[in-house]
């Protein structure tokens, strides 16, 4: 049976629920089963760094970074602190109010934005990030066709969806917008879809979910132009590769390509849920108070927590760091899994690794958790995905390679 308790903490009576604990895995699936699946039944309770405990306070490398967003780890001191003196001064001021907070993290974030995204959105998530550029982009040409990529992940609300292209992501949701998925890194497929009729482009510039693709410049260079001459606008999609991931604080760097609105979340608020979208000011100049809002979006308690993270990628050097241990991780990987037939490739960006195999890799995530101690993503039936935190050491990135290798070893035997 559940008991309840009472803990006295700073002067504060807090009603603390205390449950056995093989029950935590049991209630969960219960009421919040349904469309996740699970890979284990440990319960995690804590984090520290790039490491996750457990109930019984077995730690785990987490090589995915709590699905990429925990970029500085988990409970990074700075972001820690910036919270618990947020949340002791003002949680919420809505957007109608000015606020310090918000203010001083809106012009540390378009610090570090390309010069010409010099309007943000502050939302809540990726997916809400999405949906508000697309409404920007119908919103701006006066027209409602979108064109994205194959294998394009961008959230699962109704819009994010629309231009998402897994089909069964999109399975039993429609009528979604009208979108047009073309071949990612065809260059003239997407030449021939963009017309007249177009609201915007949206893309990745590396494919995340899918499999960590990259994208090439001439494909995205071509997204540019297009959009230029036809009217329409393009979105770029950066919520998992912004803040540093591929070696660059955003991954247009790559590429050389101005996006006209650029959508941001995981890393922005150091792990506080946080979104956001910048854009240009042609696109500013057609905003009307009510065109947008949110209840809670730029809270003053997000707003800290994302003035911090961007103080710490800052501050500890992560940006350029993440493009040299990426490419480190990259290498070792491959010695350590040098002539193993079920390794088709193994490629990246920066700390953004993908490990594709020549059979599921379900399994390999599962061992890799269960008898290594290391926890990592799947990207698509075949390929294992590395988001690990830019603050991750050589030593753990040693681990990690070694249990990754081992794990592959081991199930091909």
């Amino acid at each position: 049976m559940a008991a309840s308790r009472v803990q006295l903490q700073k002067h504060w009576l807090v009603p603390v629920l205390t449950l056995p604990k093989f029950k935590y895995a049991d209630v969960e699936e219960k009421i919040l089963g349904g469309t996740t699946a699970r890979r284990g039944d440990i319960v995690i309770t804590r984090g520290e760094g790039c490491w996750l405990f457990d109930e019984d306070d077995n730690k785990y490398l987490d090589l995915g970074s709590a699905q990429g967003v925990a970029m500085l780890g988990h409970c990074h001191p700075g972001v820690t602190e910036a919270i618990q003196e947020q949340a002791a001064t003002l949680t919420l001021c809505p957007s109608y109010l000015y606020n310090d907070t918000r203010a001083e993290f809106a012009k540390a974030l378009v610090d570090v934005l390309p010069k010409y995204l010099n309007n943000v959105f502050l939302a809540n998530s990726g997916a809400e990030a999405m949906d508000g550029a697309l409404k920007f982009a119908r919103l701006f040409t006066k027209r409602t066709a979108f064109v994205a990529a194959t294998k394009g992940f961008h959230g699962r609300t109704m819009g994010a969806l629309s231009v998402t292209w897994e089909p069964k992501y999109r399975e039993g949701f429609g009528p979604l917008f009208e979108t047009t998925h073309v071949q990612f890194n065809d260059a003239a497929a997407l030449d021939k879809a963009v017309t007249d009729q177009t609201a915007a482009v949206v893309l990745e510039v590396v494919q995340g979910e899918s499999g960590v693709n990259v994208g090439t410049p001439d494909f995205l260079k071509t997204a540019q132009r297009v959009c230029k001459e036809r009217g329409a606008v393009l979105i770029v999609d950066e919520i998992q590769t912004g803040f540093g991931r591929t070696g660059k604080w955003f991954a247009i760097e790559h590429a050389g390509i101005e996006p006209d609105i650029m959508c941001l979340a995981k890393g922005l608020g150091g792990g506080f849920p946080m979104g956001a979208f910048a854009y240009t000011k042609a696109i500013r100049e057609v905003l009307t108070p009510g065109a947008h809002g949110s209840t809670f979006g730029g809270s003053p308690l997000a707003c800290a927590a994302g003035l911090a993270a961007i103080e710490a990628y800052k501050d500890e050097g992560l940006i350029q760091r993440s493009g040299i241990l990426g490419a480190n991780m990259r290498n070792q990987l491959r010695g350590a899994l040098e002539g193993v037939a079920m390794v088709r490739d193994i490629r990246g960006l920066g700390l953004m690794i993908a490990v594709e195999l020549r059979t599921k890799v379900a399994p390999v995530l599962k061992s890799l958790m269960m008898n290594h101690g290391v926890i990592a993503l799947p990207a698509g039936p075949t390929v294992l995905r590395l988001l690990p935190p830019l603050v991750i050491s050589e030593k753990e990135i040693d681990i990690g390679v070694q249990a990754i290798a081992k794990a592959i070893k081991e199930l091909k035997a």
